[in-house]
C-alpha cells in the first residue's frame, strides 16, 4: 500500500519515515513539509545513507491520486483544512493532530473554531484496545493524544466500578520531546535541564479528552483532575493515577482480563518506569490497591505509543493488516 506522510519535518514525522521504512507492506511514496524543496536526509540528517527520497511542499491532489492512506503529522487547524478535501477523495487518513479528537463543543472550547464540523461525526478516535472493530472501517482515524493513550489505557478497565462523583487525580510526566522541535522558553536546555515543573496544571486540554473518552465508558461524569509535569528526559511518560472505587475488586484481575487478547499492553508486578518502554509501542501498567483505592502507574513511549507507532497500528487495522505489523518492540534499554 502506497503512503504519504504530510508534515515530515518534526519528531513525530521522523519516527513515520523509520517505521514505515522497515515496514513490510507499506511503501513510503510521497513525503511533504510546508516548504518542501529538500531531500529526507537533509531534512533528518540521522537516516543519511538508509532513507533516501525527495520532500515535497503540500499537494493533495498528487497524494489523492497517488497514495492509499495518508498521515497527518501538522498542528491542529492545520489538518482540518487538509481533511475536508482528502476526504472528498475516498483516501484513507491518520490525523496526528487533535482536530477530530473531541466532540464540537470541547473543541472549539479548548481549541478553536472548526472549519470541518461535519466530519468529525465521520471520524474514530485511534485508541485500538477500545475501538478496533470501528478503525477497521473508518476512512478518518484521529489518534489519541499522548497524555490521554496513557491515562485512559490505565483508567478505563475501571470506568464501570469508579465510585460515583469521586474525583480521578492524574499525575503525568513527559520528556521534553512531547513539546515539538521548535525550542521554547520552558524547553530551553538551561530551564528544563536538572529541573522538573507543572504546567497548565488543572486546565490542560489533553484533560478534556479524557474526560470525554471516560464519560462515553461510564456516563458518570466524574471529575478529571489533570496535571501534566515536564521531565529532563528526551522520550517517554509516565502518569500516575488515582482513583477510588464503589466496591473492592481484585484490581490487577481485572488489568489482566481487560486486556489479555492486546498485545501492546503489559501488565506488571513491579512499578513501571519510561525506560522499559521507550522507543516501542507498548504500554505497561501497574497497579497498587488499598481496599477501593487504586493507584495505578503507566508508561509509555510519548513519541511512539503516543504518537507514532499508534497511527501505524491504526494504518495497519485501516488497511486489513495485522495491528503488530512492522510495530517496534525493542525497547532503547539501557
Amino acid at each position: 500500500m502506497k503512503v504519504a506522510i504530510v508534515g515530515a519535518s518534526g519528531f513525530t514525522g521522523l519516527e513515520l519515515i523509520k517505521i514505515i521504512h522497515a515496514h513490510p507492506k507499506f511503501e513510503l511514496s510521497y513525503v511533504s513539509t510546508t516548504t518542501g524543496d529538500t531531500t529526507i536526509e537533509k531534512l533528518h540528517p540521522a537516516l543519511k545513507d538508509v532513507v533516501f527520497g525527495d520532500v515535497e511542499k503540500v499537494d493533495l491532489d498528487f497524494i489523492s491520486k497517488q497514495c492509499e492512506l495518508v498521515f497527518l503529522a501538522v498542528p491542529h487547524k492545520t489538518a482540518m483544512e487538509l481533511v475536508s478535501v482528502l476526504m472528498k477523495s475516498g483516501i484513507k487518513i491518520v490525523d496526528l493532530s487533535a482536530d477530530y479528537r473531541l466532540e464540537l463543543d470541547a473543541y472549539v472550547t479548548n481549541y478553536c473554531e472548526h472549519t470541518d464540523s461535519d466530519n468529525i461525526k465521520n471520524s474514530v478516535y485511534g485508541l485500538p484496545e477500545f475501538h478496533e472493530e470501528e478503525i477497521k472501517k473508518a476512512q478518518l482515524v484521529a489518534n489519541p493524544g499522548c497524555y490521554p493513550t496513557s491515562a485512559l489505557l490505565a483508567l478505563a478497565p475501571f470506568s464501570s466500578v469508579l465510585k460515583k462523583d469521586a474525583s480521578i487525580f492524574i499525575d503525568a510526566k513527559s520528556g521534553v520531546s512531547g513539546a515539538g522541535k521548535k525550542c521554547v522558553d520552558v524547553t530551553h536546555f538551561v530551564t528544563i535541564n536538572e529541573n522538573m515543573f507543572a504546567y497548565a496544571p488543572l486546565d490542560h486540554r489533553h484533560g478534556a479528552e479524557i474526560k470525554e473518552k471516560l464519560d462515553f465508558l461510564n456516563h458518570q461524569n466524574n471529575k478529571v483532575n489533570f496535571v501534566p509535569h515536564l521531565v529532563p528526559v528526551t522520550r517517554g511518560m509516565l502518569a500516575s493515577v488515582y482513583l477510588e472505587l464503589d466496591s473492592e475488586i481484585d484490581a490487577k484481575k481485572v488489568l489482566e482480563d481487560f486486556y489479555k487478547d492486546y498485545y501492546f499492553v503489559r501488565i506488571c508486578d513491579e512499578p513501571v518506569g519510561m525506560k522499559q518502554v521507550a522507543g516501542t509501542n507498548f504500554c505497561d501498567i501497574y497497579v497498587k490497591q488499598d481496599g477501593s483505592t487504586l493507584f495505578l502507574s503507566s508508561a509509555i513511549d510519548n513519541l511512539l505509543r503516543g504518537a507514532s507507532s499508534q497511527a501505524v497500528v491504526n494504518a495497519n487495522l485501516m488497511a486489513g493488516f495485522d495491528a503488530k505489523l512492522g510495530i517496534p518492540v525493542i525497547t532503547y534499554a539501557p
